[in-house]
């Protein structure tokens, strides 16, 4: 099946791929589960089990990028971290194949997206990253996106000016804005250690579950980067504005993991290096139905100017940090 094939995944296709990775009979229930960028269901066994199982993007990862997001989780669950495992399938292993389509299964787990009110909340949180943390630097992972200026947002500036996606008057106003951003950010990366991370670590993929405690889902975006990178995007507001808020996350993630507390400085890079990944992240989705649907002004002059007048901001943003951290004695 070509990638252009993925929309016509039937239930009727997915339940028999289903059946026969986990070796058990299913019912007719084939719930689709909201997820734009992969296809993911809940289905019942003939028991009453429910399972999740997840149909990936075809052409987005390789076999072995989605083997390393399976060793992470894999690997966590083994130290006792509350993470959602994928099941070992007939085949021996996590995941399998179905007409060109790699997925996994996992089980199905409640719980509701995490609300960050009290102080003890964003120690808890802290906790639960610096434990990741602690596995995800004991190994590597060979095919995952490695977050850093030089090479993953520089491919992704060079992606979208390469491919005509910036509008003729607006290429050259983004080539400027994102080469300054380069410029500044670049060194700042310099010896920082780079370890497997979540790479996506919002509130909606914390799970609060009753009586349990909380739980990290949805490691699909994993990538190799800076610790910080899984820490700043939980705060509600610029660095500047939010030191309490780290402050009490690092307190419970040095618990468990030593964090270099000079990377804090890296938030607002790293800010707008999300934005830019987001851009290009968009871009290989233009002839996607639903993408239309959800985008429909994407790539207009309009939208160009409003992205590179956000990027602006964000550089401004990135110099009155840094010029407040090199003030401090």
């Amino acid at each position: 099946m070509k990638a252009a094939d993925f929309d016509h995944l039937r239930p009727d296709t997915m339940l028999n791929a289903v059946e026969a990775a986990l070796g058990i009979e299913m019912t007719g229930l084939a719930t689709p589960l909201p997820s734009y960028i992969n296809r993911v269901y809940e289905v019942q066994s003939i028991d009453g089990e429910r399972f999740i199982p997840k149909f990936y993007r075809p052409g987005r990862w390789s076999r072995q990028a989605l083997q390393d997001e399976h060793d992470f989780v894999l690997e966590c669950a083994s130290a006792e971290i509350p993470v959602i495992a994928p099941l070992k399938l007939t085949n021996g292993q996590t995941l399998q194949e179905s007409e060109g389509i790699f997925f996994t299964i996992f089980p199905k787990r409640y719980g509701r997206p995490l609300e960050i009110n009290t102080d003890e909340d964003w120690i808890r949180v802290g906790s639960l990253l610096g434990r990741v943390h602690a596995v995800g630097c004991q190994s590597e992972a060979q095919a995952r996106t490695n977050i850093h200026p030089a090479s993953s947002t520089a491919e992704h500036i060079a992606y979208l000016l390469d491919h005509g996606l910036v509008t003729t008057q607006q290429q050259q106003p983004f080539a400027d804005v994102t080469s300054r951003i380069l410029d500044l950010i670049v060194e700042l990366f310099d010896d920082i250690e780079l370890i497997r991370i979540h790479g996506d670590c919002h509130c909606g993929n914390l799970l609060d579950r009753p009586g349990e405690g909380i739980m990290l889902i949805d490691f699909d975006d994993m990538m190799v980067g800076a610790p910080i990178q899984d820490l700043w995007l939980l705060l509600p507001d610029h660095a500047d504005n939010c030191q309490r808020e780290v402050n009490l996350l690092l307190t419970g993630y040095n618990q468990f993991r030593d964090f270099e507390e000079h990377t804090i400085r890296l938030i607002e890079p790293l800010r707008a290096m999300r934005i830019i990944y987001f851009l290009a992240w968009c871009s290989r989705q233009i002839n996607d139905f639903k993408f239309r649907a959800l985008y429909p002004e994407w790539g207009s002059d309009v939208f160009w100017q409003r992205e590179i007048n956000d990027l602006n901001h964000q550089l401004q943003i990135i110099k009155a940090h840094l010029k407040k951290i090199s003030a401090c004695p």
